[in-house]
């Protein structure tokens, strides 16, 4: 029970705050209220926002079971995974779930048809594209070692793979089994 506790308020605290309370906050500072598009472009940007929605909802969504049942520990920095997650997702890529938050925000720029909001986008990737390689891409090499490395190696951090990546040692790291 503790541990889904922990779990929720981590979710609450970090994605809840960069997909909900800031997004909020923005439409409020610049009085941008939800409505339907009016023009040929609007129904696009909306469409567009809805489409990129579904991935971002998936990879975080998947991110997080994964962490929740594989990694045994919370999205949270201050309580991380106590083993390496390579399954789901991340046989793609390194990052899915920054990767979902950010479509998530992107969606919600373009749903909204709303500049501050993609600037929020755009602010949350660049802070990630720093923060990422200078402080948790060390954290996670010196808690996992090799096997982080040999994961690194062959998972960009960003961009996904076209194939899923298996590990021929299967023993020292958490990945899905092939389904024949």
């Amino acid at each position: 029970m503790f541990y889904l506790l922990r779990h929720l308020l981590s979710v609450v605290l970090l994605p809840g705050t960069m997909v909900v309370l800031v997004p909020l906050w923005i439409a409020r500072r610049y009085s941008i209220e939800p409505s339907w598009p009016r023009t040929a472009g609007g129904i696009v940007l909306a469409i567009c926002g809805a489409l990129l929605l579904v991935p971002g909802v998936l990879l975080f969504g998947s991110s997080l079971q994964r962490f929740f049942t594989s990694g045994r520990g919370t999205l949270a920095p201050w309580d991380p995974p106590g083993r390496l997650v390579v399954s789901g997702p991340y046989r793609y890529v390194r990052n899915p779930m920054i990767a979902g938050v950010i479509f998530m925000q992107a969606a919600l720029a373009l749903l909204l048809r709303s500049a501050p909001h993609a600037v929020w986008a755009g602010t949350f990737l660049l802070v990630n594209a720093l923060y990422i390689p200078l402080l948790e891409e060390p954290d996670l090499a010196a808690r996992f070692g090799a096997d982080y490395d040999r994961y690194r190696a062959h998972v960009r951090r960003f961009v996904p793979r076209l194939t899923p990546w298996i590990d021929s040692d299967r023993s020292a790291l958490h990945q899905d089994r092939p389904r024949v």
